[in-house]
C-alpha cells in the first residue's frame, strides 16, 4: 500500500527505482528511501534499505557460526572431500595409554544355571569367552579397517555373574606405549568375548542378548582422562 502511494504521488521513483534495480537490490532501496523523504517530507522510522542491511548483517553470524560448527566438529578419520583415511599420529607424542570397556550379556535364567554350573556342550565359557577376548584385542587393526596396529603392553579380560538378574558383566581392559589410544582394543575384546559366550550358549537358548557395549575408562593422549558417568 505505501509502494503503491509513493508510485502514484511520483512516477519519476517507479522509473528510477526499475532503472536500478540492475546496480544492485541494495542501492535500488536507497533510492527508493530518498524519493520516500522527497514526498513526506522525512525519511521513514525503518528504511527499506536499514531493515534490508540488517537483515544481511544478522544473517551472515549465523552462517558464520554454522561453519564454524562444522569445523569444529570434523571427523578426524573423513578427508577434506569426505572420503575414508587413517589418521597420520606421527606428530603425536608417545605416552602411556589404558583403556576400559565393559558390556553386559543378558542370559536368561536357564543359560545362566548351565553356565554356573559349567554344564555347556561346548566347553568352560568363562574361559573360552576370555581367551577370545585377549585374542580379539590383538587383531583389533585386522578387524576394524582405519584402527592403527598397536603394540599392546597389557590385556585384560574378567567376566562376572550376575545372579539378580541372570546376566554375566564383562570387562575388558587394554594398555600399551605410544601415540594412539586403545580403547578400540578394550571394546574389541568385550565385544568379541561377548559374541563367544553366544556361540558357546546358543545351543540351550538364542534369547541371550548382548548389550550396553562401551567405554567405562581412558587415560593418556591429548584429550587426558575420561569415566563413564551416566
Amino acid at each position: 500500500m505505501l509502494l503503491r502511494r509513493i508510485f502514484t504521488a511520483c512516477p519519476q521513483s517507479k522509473r528510477m527505482f526499475s532503472s536500478s534495480v540492475s546496480h544492485g537490490y541494495e542501492s535500488a532501496i536507497q533510492e527508493l528511501n530518498k524519493e520516500m523523504e522527497l514526498v513526506f517530507g522525512e525519511p521513514p522510522a525503518n528504511t527499506l534499505a536499514s531493515s534490508a542491511s540488517n537483515s544481511h548483517l544478522n544473517n551472515e553470524p549465523q552462517l558464520s557460526s554454522q561453519n564454524i560448527g562444522v569445523s569444529s566438529s570434523e571427523l578426524t578419520h573423513t578427508g577434506k572431500s569426505g572420503e575414508a583415511q587413517m589418521v597420520d599420529v606421527s606428530p603425536k607424542e608417545s605416552s602411556k595409554r589404558t583403556a576400559i570397556a565393559v558390556c553386559k550379556v543378558i542370559l536368561g535364567k536357564k543359560v545362566f544355571d548351565l553356565v554356573l554350573a559349567n554344564q555347556m556342550a561346548k566347553g568352560d565359557v568363562l574361559t573360552v569367552a576370555k581367551i577370545a577376548g585377549i585374542t580379539a584385542a590383538k587383531q583389533t587393526s585386522n578387524l576394524i579397517p582405519l584402527c592403527h596396529n598397536i603394540s599392546l603392553s597389557h590385556v585384560q579380560v574378567d567376566l562376572r555373574l550376575n545372579h539378580e538378574d541372570f546376566s554375566l558383566t564383562i570387562e575388558g581392559e587394554a594398555a600399551s606405549t605410544g601415540k594412539t589410544g586403545v580403547e578400540m582394543e578394550a571394546m574389541t575384546a568385550v565385544s568379541i568375548a561377548g559374541l563367544t559366550v553366544y556361540d558357546m550358549c546358543k545351543a540351550a537358548s538364542k534369547d541371550i542378548a548382548i548389550t550396553d557395549i562401551r567405554l567405562k575408562h581412558k587415560s593418556g593422549g591429548k584429550s587426558g582422562e575420561y569415566w563413564w558417568r551416566q
